[in-house]
Formats: structure tokens, C-alpha cells, sequence
């Protein structure tokens, strides 16, 4: 009999920063919205820094089937996701740092 699947909920969070205008990094991000939706994100937020407007925390809640979630750099071979992930990075040039996390409230 087949093992039922699992899915493990985690937290991505993105500490960015806008290179130029903020409202740019802004509007990058809410772009990515489907995107994230699509590979089973849940709850998108995205938090600006009120004393330093160019400084973005963005949480992305999501669901992923735990032996994805085990191997996450088969994830990040998938070409869609890889081209994805090259736009942000370009877009970015290293202003970000990203973390995921397991929310262990309780």
C-alpha cells in the first residue's frame, strides 16, 4: 500500500533591498505573487521598513510535499523555476537574503 502524502508548511522570508527606487522592488514583488501561489504558497506579505523605505521583508507562507521539500535543489533545477529565480537575482544583485523557516508555534 502506498504511503498517504505529506505536506510540511514553511515560511520563505526575503530580506531585500531596492537598488533604486523602491516602488520597483514593490512592484517586482507583487509580480511574483502567482508565481509563489503556484508552487503552493498560502499567505504572501510584504513588509517595508518605515524608517528605511529601500529595506523589503517579504514572508511567503507555503505547503510543499515533504520530499520536495527534502530536496530542494531538484526544486531549483526545474527550468522554470531557474529562470525565475535568474530575473530576481539580476534584479536584486545580491541585495537579498533568503531563509526558510518552519513555524514551530505550536
Amino acid at each position: 500500500m502506498a504511503e498517504p502524502e505529506t505536506n510540511v508548511r514553511r515560511v520563505l522570508q526575503i530580506k531585500a533591498r531596492a537598488l533604486g527606487d523602491p516602488a520597483q522592488l514593490l512592484a517586482l514583488i507583487r509580480s511574483a505573487a502567482p508565481f509563489y501561489q503556484a508552487l503552493g504558497g498560502t499567505r504572501f506579505r510584504v513588509l517595508q521598513n518605515v524608517d528605511d523605505p529601500a529595506q523589503m521583508l517579504i514572508e511567503i507562507e507555503y505547503e510543499a510535499h515533504a520530499a520536495l521539500e527534502l530536496n530542494r535543489q531538484k526544486l531549483a533545477s526545474d527550468p522554470m523555476v531557474r529562470t525565475f529565480l535568474q530575473g530576481w537575482r539580476a534584479m536584486l544583485a545580491g541585495s537579498a537574503d533568503i531563509d526558510v523557516y518552519e513555524d514551530v508555534t505550536g
